[in-house]
């Protein structure tokens, strides 16, 4: 008698995802192919004339950056917990 109940919770299992499938798919509608205007008309205006020279282009700046300071200190330390008492840590 527990072979029949659980074929039927492995056949409820599968059959209910199946139904909620086969529904949602019977009730969605069905998309229309996109409808392509006969002819496609085009601005009259001449296109803008493109420059006979190139816009130059910036020269990278030869400023130099110094490098931060070495510390001993981990780099996930904020060094705000000097002043932490852990009075409110609970």
């Amino acid at each position: 008698m527990a072979f029949s109940h659980r074929i039927a919770a492995l056949a409820a299992v599968v059959a209910i995802p199946l139904g909620i499938a086969a529904t949602s798919f019977a009730l969605t509608d069905q998309p229309k192919s996109p409808e392509v205007p006969p002819r496609v008309e085009l601005d009259s205006g001449s296109p803008a004339p493109t420059p006979t020279r190139p816009a130059p282009t910036p020269t990278p700046s030869d400023e130099v950056v110094s490098r931060p300071p070495v510390t001993d200190s981990p780099a996930s330390d904020d060094d705000d917990d000097a002043s932490d008492d852990d009075r409110d840590d609970g």
